[in-house]
């Protein structure tokens, strides 16, 4: 797996051949893009993204919708490429902010990504 690195969000070029990653740093990347792109905003598939606005926001932080977004997320990241398992994962929901950390099995090793939303 080889992805293009990112530098504050944007893609990076130009650089002297370090423009991409590969391994868990690829995986890790791969699933923070994918968690932060969101339901009906790539133009080519429109089902494909978290429905942060379709089922996440607008809901109050109950202990249920905070357990249905943790399985929505989880769910993302299971689909991410090379991701064979979540290891530990940890949601945290604070002044209507939605966060998460986790440790994922990856087909390279183990991977760990941190996404606030």
């Amino acid at each position: 797996m080889r992805y293009r690195k990112l530098n504050n969000g944007d893609y990076t070029f130009g650089g002297n051949g370090d423009d991409f990653i590969t391994g868990t740093l690829a995986v890790s990347q791969a699933i923070k893009t994918n968690l932060l792109l969101l339901q009906g905003e790539w133009w080519e598939s429109t089902g494909t993204g978290l429905p942060l606005f379709q089922h996440i926001l607008g809901a109050p932080g109950t202990p249920q919708h905070i357990q249905a977004t943790d399985l929505l997320v989880q769910d993302n990241i299971l689909a991410t490429l090379g991701v064979l398992r979540i290891k530990d994962f940890k949601s945290i929901y604070e002044d209507r902010k939605y966060g998460l950390s986790c440790k994922v099995e990856t087909i390279y090793g183990d991977a760990e990504t941190e996404v606030i939303f």
